[in-house]
């Protein structure tokens, strides 16, 4: 069902407000007291990707930030004041940078058809094309390439991830949260997990590997 009334949105949420008060009526005081989510969530601003939906999460769950084509920006203050504030004073467990399927960025990074700040935003995703055209241009459909360069560029965010002086830190210390990179399905609802988990690297504390790609 398609919203495009403000006055919708407000008898939803007083809709929703009063399901949750129905099971529990302490629910709102018991959320204002503060949060401890065990997720940091990075993923894309895509309107279809609320992640709460998709993995039955409440509020005070997932700490989120979404930008075009869940860029791990190494000149974002904004993600790395997400980051440094998930990590440090949140403690987060885990973070995911969770990619999408059918993704807009990733398209006008393959197909070349943006111009303007959205160009400048999607260049590092068209560089690692150019990076891995032989093997992309190799597949045989265009949703098959627009795919693999989605995973792509999923496993190339958690790399960033290292690149950030927060993640140097405290990356073989107690603080230190597992990384994941997943990628979303929108056509079938399901999670796929790309296995580029850090465990093993922080198991054997050996020095950061940053040349791999996902199988």
């Amino acid at each position: 069902m398609k919203y495009n009334s403000l006055n919708q949105l407000f008898r939803n949420n007083q809709a929703w407000v009063a399901e949750k008060l129905a099971l529990n009526p302490n629910y709102f005081e018991e959320l204002s007291d503060g949060q401890t989510p065990p997720f940091l969530y990075i993923g894309c601003s895509d309107s279809r990707l609320p992640l709460t939906n998709f993995t039955r999460t409440e509020p005070g769950e997932l700490f989120v930030h979404r930008n075009i084509a869940n860029q791990v920006s190494l000149t974002d203050i904004n993600f790395l004041a997400v980051l440094e504030y998930a990590i440090l004073h949140l403690k987060v467990e885990h973070i995911i940078v969770c990619g999408h399927y059918d993704c807009g960025g990733i398209k006008a990074a393959l197909e070349w058809k943006t111009i303007g700040i959205i160009d400048n935003w999607v260049n590092p995703i068209r560089e690692l094309y150019l990076q891995k055209k032989a093997e992309i241009d190799a597949l045989p459909t265009r949703e098959e390439r627009l795919n693999r360069l989605a995973e792509m560029n999923v496993a190339a965010q958690v790399k960033n991830l290292y690149q950030t002086s927060i993640m140097r830190q405290v990356l073989y210390t107690p603080k230190a949260p597992m990384v994941h990179g997943w990628v979303l399905n929108i056509s079938t609802g399901l999670i796929k997990d790309l296995n580029v988990s850090t465990l093993e690297w922080q198991l054997h504390n050996c020095p950061l590997l940053l040349e791999w790609n996902i199988q």
